[in-house]
Order: C-alpha cells, then structure tokens, then sequence
C-alpha cells in the first residue's frame, strides 16, 4: 500500500527545527550586526571622554552597553517565545497523537476491538491510525467467522452423534449428514481464505 501522506511527518519536523534555527540565526547576526557598528564604537569613546572631562556620571559611561544588554534579554526572550510556540505544535500535532495511538493499541491488545483511533490530520501518524484500526477490523472479523465455526462445529458434532445413535440409517439420515457436512465444510474453507491472508509468526520464519 502506498503511502498518501509520504514524507508529511518529516516536513513537519524539519519546518519545526527550521523555525527554531532561522529564529536563532536572525538573532544572533543582528547580536553581532549591532556589537560591531561603528555608532557603538564612537558613542562608547566619546562617554569615556565625557567622564574623563567630567562631564557625566559614571553609570552614563556605559549606557551603550546597557542598551546593548537589553537587547540581548530582548533577543533570548524572542528565541525563547519561538521554542515555547515550536514545542507547543510538537506536542499538538505528535506526541498527543502517539499517545492516543498507544493507549489505543494497548485496549485492543486486551481484547477491546471496539477501540478505534481518530487522527484528525494528513499524515504518516494517521495513516498509521487507518492501518492499526483495519487490523482491528480484520481480527473483528476472524473472531466472529470463528465464533459461526465454532457454532456451526458444535450443531454438526451434535446432529452426526444424534443421527449415528440410530443403527438403522435411512436414506433420509444420509443425505442430512452430507448436507451437514456440506454446510460445514463451505465454513470452513471461508475461514481458511480470510485465514491465507495472514502471514503467522513460526519457528521456522524466525530463522530466515
């Protein structure tokens, strides 16, 4: 079966580390744009001439870098803000998934093939949904043709050792267990078809 939605899982991880890298990248060159201007350069030699001449305070001398400084929180606040929004979709559109798709699969593994998972997106973790929620169909299927066969196989023991108990056969007895048998046989080869088309786990594959 070929995938409809392939690679969408993947794209949708590299946009989220995308996003995280062009937000870091952007703000660290506008960092480094902003501590190699020459305005810095010459605001910073010029407080210090000022100080020298006693014409400002001390704490005015390195006003640049304070400013500087708090661009910086700025920044790490912005890359912070991109992380928080990039994990929030993770969580959203992957994790929540994978766990619903685990706590799913763990109901069905005990027994509960009325579960099914409900993935509202396009792709590869709901295509995988569609995949464990035919599964279970197709297990839903196999219990109840065994379930018939397993009736069926009780009916027919039942009616052969009723017929069988009278030692003077007719005729009529005759045709009634071919037509039992008949009925049986047809059920069981329609379990045998649904049952080709699983491949079993076997020592032998094991091996291979």
């Amino acid at each position: 079966m070929k995938s409809r939605f392939k690679y969408s899982l993947q794209r949708t991880m590299i946009i989220y580390f995308l996003l995280i890298g062009v937000a870091s990248l952007l703000v660290g060159f506008e960092f480094i744009i902003d501590t190699h201007r020459e305005e810095l350069s010459k605001e910073l030699l010029s407080s210090i001439g000022k100080y020298s001449n006693n014409e400002i305070k001390a704490d005015q001398v390195l006003q640049p870098v304070a400013r500087l400084r708090n661009k910086a929180i700025l920044m790490v606040a912005i890359i912070m803000f991109v992380m928080v929004v990039v994990l929030t979709m993770f969580i959203k559109n992957i994790t929540d998934p994978l766990q619903h798709m685990i706590e799913t699969s763990r109901e069905i593994s005990r027994g509960d093939l009325s579960c099914t998972i409900n993935i509202c997106s396009n792709n590869e973790l709901a295509e995988l949904g569609s995949v464990i929620n035919e599964m279970s169909s197709n297990l839903q299927e196999i219990i109840l043709l065994s379930k018939n066969l397993c009736s069926s196989g009780n009916d027919f023991a039942g009616n052969i050792l009723a017929i069988l108990k009278n030692r003077n056969l007719r005729s009529e007895d005759i045709i009634r267990i071919k037509e039992e048998t008949t009925c049986f046989k047809t059920e069981l080869e329609s379990l045998n078809q649904v049952v080709d088309d699983f491949n079993f786990y076997t020592v032998e594959n094991s091996f291979l």
